[in-house]
């Protein structure tokens, strides 16, 4: 239970995680099957991803037994995209220690342009966080690549709280860029460097068939 404050346990630790099991299979059962997931939100997100069998979905959906741990709160699918390409509008929060440094990022949302699963651009009125994410980015060769796309599916979590353990559990998409969970995935490559990245209020497509409308499921 790394980094769980008195917040995380009164919010995202009093789901009904037998619901968010449910949930989560539902998802991860039909994201198995998806060849490419498209999601926008209001805030000028138009994100899509490609996805292939050789690569794994995983669920973590906060049920913990010997066999299968977790961080928690849990609530969430993953995998490591074959390709993606879009604009993803980071105003939630971004992970590692620029989460505890800038919060929540409503304010001043981080704009990250990407091509064929990398960074090619980035904007944010906040040049301090520009400059720092710039440079966790460009740590090592795979570091500005898109590592993990997910969904969260914690839906006690209802809004950000500057704390990525809980908000990347928000129902609607985070990316990471960095670490593909390559020994979990079954990704070919590697990085040094993991950071999520979250944003809010998604519209989501498996498909073509909507699953989720101003972050809620429809599934």
């Amino acid at each position: 239970m790394v980094n769980i404050n008195r917040q995380i346990m009164v919010e995202g630790m009093r789901a009904d995680f037998i619901a968010v099991d449910a949930l989560s299979q539902r998802l991860v059962e039909r994201a198995r099957k998806t060849e490419r997931i498209r999601c926008q939100t209001p805030h000028g997100t138009e994100f899509e991803a490609e996805f292939s069998p050789k690569l794994k979905w995983l669920k973590t959906s906060g049920l913990i037994t010997p066999e299968k741990w977790g961080n928690l709160p849990g609530g969430e699918i993953f995998t490591s995209p074959r390709n993606c390409n879009g604009t993803f509008v980071i105003d939630g929060v971004v992970g590692d220690y620029l989460c505890a440094k800038y919060g929540d990022l409503a304010a001043a949302p981080l704009t990250v342009e990407v091509e064929n699963s990398r960074i090619r651009s980035m904007r944010s009125e906040n040049k301090k966080l520009l400059e720092e994410f710039r440079g966790y980015t460009s740590t090592d060769e795979n570091s500005n690549r898109v590592g993990e796309f997910a969904i969260g599916t914690n839906t006690a979590c209802t809004h950000v709280i500057g704390n990525i353990l809980q908000d990347e559990k928000i129902p609607g998409v985070h990316l990471a860029f960095g670490h593909p969970y390559a020994e979990h995935t079954g990704a070919n490559w590697l990085s040094k460097t993991h950071i999520d990245c979250v944003g809010r209020d998604f519209d989501i497509w498996f498909d073509g068939a909507q699953v989720m409308r101003d972050g809620k499921f429809l599934v």
